[in-house]
């Protein structure tokens, strides 16, 4: 078994890519979320998507955090379309890659801040619905490069 030298080369290292599980895009405030198999990204966010330029401009789920979402209502797994994030992402883990350059299909992304849980997921999932996300809401992040992302795209740290 490989010995790591500093705790900087421990954060830096990860076991495999992950995938782009889902691609969800929210045309207005409120309006339902349009689901796609593939979209462009730029400064602005997803094309096609209400997001706008800076470190929000795109929003990422783990694929994982939906079912502790959902036990924690007493149910299974939440759908991502309820909590309006962006992309789902399965296999790694997005909280270790905070601040890091992260590759998504052709795109590049630094993920920025968490994406916290919103008053209307109280509305949307029911009484806990808001603490039942806390923790689990994904994370922010603002585009390094433009690029197509397709659903099963990996995705993996550019460094």
């Amino acid at each position: 078994m490989r010995k790591y030298s500093s705790l900087n080369e421990l954060i830096s290292s990860w076991a495999k890519s992950g995938l782009v599980d889902w691609i969800g895009l929210r045309p207005a405030r409120r309006l339902e979320m349009e689901v796609a198999d593939q979209v462009m990204i730029s400064a602005d966010g997803l094309s096609g998507d209400r997001g706008r330029a800076g470190k929000r401009a795109v929003t990422l789920i783990q694929q994982e955090h939906l079912a502790a979402i959902g036990s924690y209502l007493g149910q299974g797994p939440v759908a991502p379309d309820i909590l309006r994030r962006n992309l789902v992402v399965s296999g790694i883990n997005l909280a270790a890659l905070k601040g890091r350059e992260v590759q998504l299909g052709e795109a590049v992304l630094r993920f920025t801040v968490i994406c916290a849980p919103c008053s209307r997921m109280e509305e949307a999932l029911g009484k806990g619905g808001y603490s039942a996300v806390r923790g689990h809401g994904g994370w922010c992040a603002e585009v390094v490069q433009s690029g197509r992302i397709r659903l099963g795209d990996p995705v993996q740290p550019v460094d």
